[in-house]
């Protein structure tokens, strides 16, 4: 269940990035950095550790992103890390996008690949979904070395899984 917490930061979020009329790239922003929040436990514990000072806690943000994300973007998780909500921003993050591809009546793939997949690729792989499933779908791709080829895509409860990983267990269950 997402709190009203999370549901008043996601929104917040949304306006504030639609009204500087950058919300498509602060949204692609913000999902890569909640990939990296998921996947870097010391940066998530560090972000999170309440002993270490807001202000050096807003400092590592800016040093992190500062060059490689937009001011928008790093003022929006450096707010949250000064409040102490850093726990949260992965689910603010998962809020945010949810609720713009919703207002754009899209459902949201999460697609998860070994390896960056081009625009052509994303492209293919969104029709191809929107076909299936009846509803047009965006896709965020997730690039995952866990992930040995092929792809996940999860949209909402349905989850695709053409991973070489699930072929193999298919085909070791059939033998």
């Amino acid at each position: 269940m997402v709190s009203d917490r999370v549901e008043g930061y996601a929104a917040a979020f949304l306006e504030v990035a639609r009204a500087e009329g950058l919300l498509p790239r602060v949204e692609q922003e913000l999902f890569g950095l909640s990939h990296t929040l998921e996947t870097n436990d010391e940066l998530r514990r560090t972000l999170t550790d309440a002993s270490i000072p807001p202000e050096r806690r807003q400092s590592i943000v800016e040093d992190l992103l500062g060059s490689r994300f937009l001011p928008l973007t790093a003022s929006l998780v450096s707010f949250v890390v000064s409040t102490g909500r850093a726990r949260d921003l992965p689910a603010i993050i998962e809020k945010l996008v949810e609720r713009s591809a919703a207002e754009r009546e899209h459902a949201l793939a999460e697609v998860r690949s070994a390896i960056p997949l081009t625009d052509d690729q994303k492209e293919r792989l969104a029709k191809a979904l929107s076909e299936n499933l009846g509803q047009q779908v965006e896709v965020r791709v997730v690039v995952d070395p866990e992930v040995m080829g092929g792809l996940v895509a999860r949209v909402g409860d349905i989850v695709i899984d053409g991973t070489v990983r699930h072929r193999l267990d298919q085909l070791k269950e059939a033998i």
